[in-house]
């Protein structure tokens, strides 16, 4: 189902790429509609000149704020004011506010407090205020490296007769030593120190116990949910995932079953702890 949400959509120009404009765009038509799409920074400066064509390409309004003290990032009072207008409205249900500065973490709040749904996104050097003031948070630089196409391997195009040559030719390597089987290390998110696998795993122990049923299944929208309401940065692609039943399954805590839905429109997955 189509989720018809409206969202303003507000992006501090200064503190973030246009090459993750695209991933903003598509991540928040997950979540539901953008009807505001707006920018800030001083377009006067030619270090924002990169994002001319992307804006119009995309047709994201740019709101000017001149910067009248070097050093200083003077958009942050312009779209906190911006995202107050309409709030004020009422004609959203959402914001996305797009950067990875701490100076929008009371802005995150007062939306939240005002009952709007409020989406993060920014690198992974984004402050730990701003990612908890917001619902969810979404690194951008993460899903950047997760959507950039695999390099192709170069194909060799000699005659398959110099190939055999140069096998004969080239000199044998004593064998290896056979590798000493390593104890596995838990690595920590990647999102930098926000959550690592052993809090997720014991939130997705704690969340399990008090939730499930009285013969200890789960459904694994409920884990999902609640993971994000502890943890706004939670997404599987930061450990490599992109579905969230393969990234319990890797955890090794759960029996997975899964039912067909009562109106057969596909399938419900519970899980439970071993």
């Amino acid at each position: 189902m189509p989720n018809d949400n409206k969202f303003a959509v507000l992006i501090d120009a200064e503190n973030i790429s246009d090459k993750y404009v695209k991933i903003i765009l598509d991540e928040i038509s997950n979540d539901g509609i953008a009807t505001y799409k707006r920018i800030y920074g001083d377009w006067t400066n030619p270090a924002l000149s990169s994002w001319k064509k992307v804006l119009l390409d995309n047709s994201i309004i740019p709101i000017q704020q001149y910067s009248y003290t070097a050093g200083k990032n003077t958009s942050d009072s312009a779209m906190i004011i911006d995202a107050m207008d309409i709030l004020y409205t009422g004609q959203v249900d959402g914001f996305c506010l797009v950067s990875s500065d701490s100076d929008f973490t009371r802005l995150a709040a007062r939306l939240r407090e005002g009952g709007m749904l409020v989406v993060g996104m920014g690198e992974r050097k984004t402050p730990k205020s701003f990612i908890s003031a917001c619902n969810r948070f979404k690194y951008l630089d993460i899903l950047a490296t997760s959507e950039a196409p695999a390099k192709p391997a170069r194909a060799d195009r000699s005659d398959p007769s110099e190939r055999t040559v140069r096998a004969k030719q080239a000199p044998k390597e004593p064998p290896k030593p056979e590798a000493k089987e390593e104890p596995v290390k838990e690595e920590p998110s990647k999102g930098g120190d926000a959550i690592g696998l052993g809090t997720i795993k014991r939130a997705l122990r704690a969340i399990s116990q008090e939730n499930s049923d009285e013969d200890g299944w789960v459904f694994i929208g409920t884990i999902g949910n609640l993971l994000v309401k502890r943890y706004p940065d939670f997404d599987v692609r930061n450990f490599g995932f992109s579905k969230l039943t393969p990234f319990l399954e890797s955890m090794g805590l759960f029996d997975i079953k899964s039912v067909r839905a009562p109106d057969n429109a596909g399938k419900l997955i519970y899980v439970k702890l071993r």
